[in-house]
This record gives structure tokens, sequence and C-alpha cells, in this order.
């Protein structure tokens, strides 16, 4: 029986846990997918759970060697002279207890998700404990061991012959899918992401166009700190809009971090919930228009797990449904987590008026944030 939507869901996501005060903390999925089930919008026959990857799998783009070496750091068994030249055991990206098991399984979720949809299962796939970005081939980087996302494409076009374009919002550039691909005219890749001038990982950069066969299908949309909601979402329907036109893809793979909203610790932008109801609308109305609805979405960044990210991530799953929300979150939710939350937790699905103090550089960043679109998009528009 086919399911118009399916939620890729596991209570061992937790397992990813770098240490007690590490930014990266996937009790986010937990509190999103309670929040869901708390106000009905999320069925058990929708939640499936993912499976573990393969090495084999894991190896359509991790190196052999370091699967190994995140095999060997899983047991405490990898030195930490060789784990540094994998990236491993450092501040960003400590080692832990059975890590590789933990990271093959949201590798597994976002290929439970792929399947889903290429096979007709479902139409959409919300697999919201993926989106790690960062991970290359022998090499992790900022909080991400196995690049799901970057997985799941090669995946997709070995097995299913398809022509994919992934789209990230996340603040951080996507640097790890963008190089995987970046000679590869079978895989579009747009990234809007904060500028990388004062941000991890410091690419994205306008010129990041690709190489070789591939030149011309990688597109950076380098936005400046202190965004906000109106510029971020013009830059975003713009781009998207003009790229999806460009590429005409089977399928779209969207990773939705949530770390562009104001309350983030660790970036400079400033939108609101408005742009994380806006983003998921605009990818559900394009994956129909362009792709016959086959949408795949992950999650990604998101550093304020409490107050941002539960409300964001359950807004891609509300569009998916094609269900609207808003007023006053459950208070049986909010009493159940305001216990473990050291922030006080926001009443409502929308953000306050008068979030933050106005931005007096507003009108220079959002006609900057509209020439980087023009500039981004000069070779599909002229």
């Amino acid at each position: 029986m086919k399911c118009d939507s399916l939620f890729i869901y596991s209570k061992d996501y937790l397992n990813y846990k770098f240490s007690d005060d590490h930014p990266f903390n996937h009790i986010r999925v937990q509190l999103t997918q309670d929040l869901l089930t708390e106000i009905n919008a999320l069925a058990s026959e929708e939640m499936i759970a993912p499976r573990m990857a393969t090495d084999q799998e894991i190896a359509l783009i991790h190196d052999p060697a370091y699967i190994e070496a995140v095999k060997k750091a899983s047991k405490g068994e990898l030195p930490s002279t060789t784990a540094a030249n994998y990236g491993l055991g450092t501040e960003d990206t400590p080692i832990f207890a059975n890590m590789h098991e933990a990271s093959a399984l949201i590798v597994g979720g976002t290929l439970t998700a792929v399947d889903a949809v290429m096979t007709g299962k479902s139409t959409h796939a919300l697999n919201i404990g993926g989106g790690l970005h960062h991970g290359f081939r022998g090499k992790a980087s900022g909080f991400c061991i196995y690049n799901d996302s970057s997985i799941a494409i090669e995946y997709m076009k070995q097995k299913y012959n398809a022509k994919v374009l992934y789209v990230d919002t996340d603040a951080h550039h996507g640097d790890g899918v963008q190089w995987a691909f970046y000679d590869d005219p079978n895989v579009c890749t747009l990234s809007i992401h904060e500028t990388g001038r004062y941000l991890f990982p410091g690419t994205g950069n306008l010129n990041e166009k690709g190489q070789g066969k591939g030149y011309g299908f990688s597109f950076n949309i380098p936005i400046d700190a202190f965004t906000e909601d109106e510029s971020f979402q013009e830059v975003y329907e713009a781009s998207f809009r003009k790229v999806i036109e460009f590429f005409k893809p089977d399928v779209i793979l969207t990773q939705n971090g949530a770390d562009a909203h104001y309350y983030d610790p660790l970036t400079h932008l400033s939108v609101s919930m408005a742009t994380y109801e806006f983003i998921p609308k605009l990818a559900h109305e394009l994956a129909h228009e362009y792709c016959n609805g086959k949408w795949i979405a992950v999650g990604g960044g998101g550093y304020d797990v409490w107050r941002v990210v539960p409300r964001a991530w359950s807004r891609i799953w509300l569009e998916m449904k094609g269900l609207t929300m808003s007023g006053s979150l459950p208070k049986t939710w909010l009493e159940r987590w305001q216990a473990h939350s050291p922030l006080e937790l926001p009443p409502h699905w929308h953000d306050q008026k008068n979030l933050y103090d106005p931005i007096p550089r507003k009108q220079e960043i959002t006609e900057k944030n509209k020439l980087t679109v023009e500039r981004a998009l000069y070779q599909i528009v002229n």
C-alpha cells in the first residue's frame, strides 16, 4: 500500500552522540517526532525504521580505508595520530563508542527514504536524522562522519539512473556533497548559506561552479551575515526556481539545516520560523511541478535544539502531509520537555514579533544578496 509520505525514525539515532556538551545533539530528532505525534500529525503506519547501511553502500562515497578507520575508532583501537589523519578525535568530531554503527544507521535511514520514493512506495520521505553534509571521501568534518546525502545521491544514480537536484539551505555550505559531484553533470547542487568569510567551512563561493563535465552544475549563494526572512526567502525562491528549470531533475533531495535561525548559537543569520515554513512549501511545489512529486528531505544543522529545531523540522512533515499549524504548541509537549530544556521553550508555532532589534544594514544586506543571486545564476539566465 502506497503512503503519500513516510517518516524515517528510530530512537537509536540518539546513539550518534559525541558528548554531553557537544553542540550536535540528536535529541532534536526525538523532540520533533514527539511533537508531531502529540498533534496527531504522524501516524504509526507512516513511520518506518531505518536500516543499517552496508559497507559497500558507504563505500559508494567513502574510501574503504576510512571506513575501516571509523570501525577501529568505534572500538577504541585507532591510534590518535592515525585518527587525526582521518579527521577523527578532533574538537568538532570526537571519537565515541560504536560511532560506525550509529553513522551507518543514519546513512541507512536516508537510503530507506530513497528506496521508498524511487520505488513508488511513497511520493515523499523524510529522514531528519540525516543531512550530514560535511563528510568527505576519506575524512570526517564538521560533526559529520559519513555523508549520507552524498551516498544517497550516488545510490540513486547507480540503482535508479536518476538525475538528482540537491538543495541545501543549511547556514553552513554543503561542501562535502558539492565536492563529491563536482565533475558530474547528472547531479546539480544548490547551496544557500551564510558567507564563509566568518563561518565554517569557509567555502561555497560564487566561483565554485564545478569542473570538467560537471562545470555549470554547482551553484552557490553565499548570503550576508544578519540576513532576515524576506531576503532569505527571496534568494531561495529565485535560485531554486531558476536552477530546477535549468536542470530538470528526476528527483529532489533537500537538506534542511535549521541553523539560519536568529537563535542559533553557531551562525550569524536572522531568519525566523516563517522561513522554515516557506522552505519546504516551495520544495513541495517544485517537486510536483518537475519530478512527479519525488522529494526526499533530510535534516542537517541546527544547534538550538530546544527552541528552533523541533518546530522547524515539523514543518517539513506538515508540508509533505498538506497540513497547516499555527497558534500554541501542545501544552503536554511543552510540559514534558521543559523539564529537560536549559532554555524556556517558545509556546507558539511561530516566533513572537520583534524577535530581535532592527538590523540597521537591512537594505544593504538585501541588495547585496540580490546581486549575489544574479551573479550566481548568470550562466543560466543569459
